[in-house]
Parts: C-alpha cells; sequence; structure tokens
C-alpha cells in the first residue's frame, strides 16, 4: 500500500499537467465557452416550452378537431385539390406564355439555358451521327475484305 501512494500521486499530477496543458488559455476562450453554453441551455429552454405548449394545445383542441371531423375532413380535401388545380393551371398558363414569347423570337428569363442546352444535344447528336458512319463504313470495307474472294489465288 506505501508503494502504490507516490504511483498514484505521479499519475494525479501527470493528469492534472495534461488538463493544465488543454485547458483555454485566455479568457476569450473561457467566454466563447460560456456563450455557448448559455446559448444551448436557452435554445434547450425554448425548445421544452414550445413542445409542452404543442402538447397541451394537441390535447385541448383534440376533441374539437374529433368533433367537427365530418366537416373538417372533406373540406381539407376540396381546398386541397383547389389549392392544388390552382397552381397547376397556373403553372400551365406561365409555361405557354413562356413558350409563346421564345418562339415568338423575345428573350424570356431561362432561354438562354434552353439554347445551352438545344446546342449541345444538337452537338451530341452529330458526334454520334458521325461516329456511326464512320462504325458503319469500318464494317463495310471489313466485310468487303472478308468476301472478297477475287484477290485470293
Amino acid at each position: 500500500m506505501a508503494d502504490a501512494a507516490p504511483e498514484i500521486k505521479r499519475k494525479a499530477q501527470d493528469l492534472y499537467g495534461q488538463a493544465q496543458q488543454n485547458a483555454p488559455l485566455n479568457r476569450r476562450q473561457v467566454l466563447g465557452l460560456v456563450t455557448i453554453l448559455v446559448a444551448l441551455g436557452t435554445i434547450l429552454t425554448l425548445a421544452g416550452l414550445t413542445f409542452a405548449g404543442t402538447s397541451i394545445t394537441v390535447l385541448l383542441a383534440s376533441p374539437v378537431l374529433l368533433f367537427f371531423s365530418p366537416i373538417l375532413v372533406p373540406l381539407a380535401v376540396i381546398a386541397f385539390f383547389s389549392i392544388g388545380s390552382l397552381l397547376g393551371f397556373g403553372g400551365f398558363v406561365s409555361f405557354v406564355v413562356w413558350a409563346y414569347k421564345y418562339y415568338k423570337g423575345g428573350h424570356p428569363v431561362g432561354s438562354d439555358q434552353v439554347d445551352a442546352a438545344r446546342y449541345r444535344l444538337y452537338e451530341g447528336a452529330n458526334t454520334v451521327k458521325s461516329k456511326a458512319q464512320q462504325y458503319s463504313q469500318e464494317a463495310k470495307d471489313y466485310v468487303k475484305a472478308k468476301t472478297d474472294t477475287s484477290t485470293a489465288a
């Protein structure tokens, strides 16, 4: 037991030295840590209050929503489809107006991107076409060379 005391004391001093080396060196770092801890505590407190308020609201509103659900559910479905169809129709009309301006020679928003995409597609198609013609010619030459019996003796 007496032999272990100096060893324990040395290990404690080593740990204390390591803690001193890893400790914040200035007040700015300590102030930053305190600020982070205070902000974290505030956020956790607000999150807890929000959760508690939401839970209480759900508990109080559940009977009312359950009572009025035969009216509210069909109303919500009708509202969902009405809003969706209005947004869809508006988007379609916007597209038609944009396409009309584009094909009439105007320069609507995004037309430069459409032109760039069209150019890339055109270049890709030309590359595929030229490669196909090249491979076709190579295949014809290969078949002709293999089937040409006039030069064979």
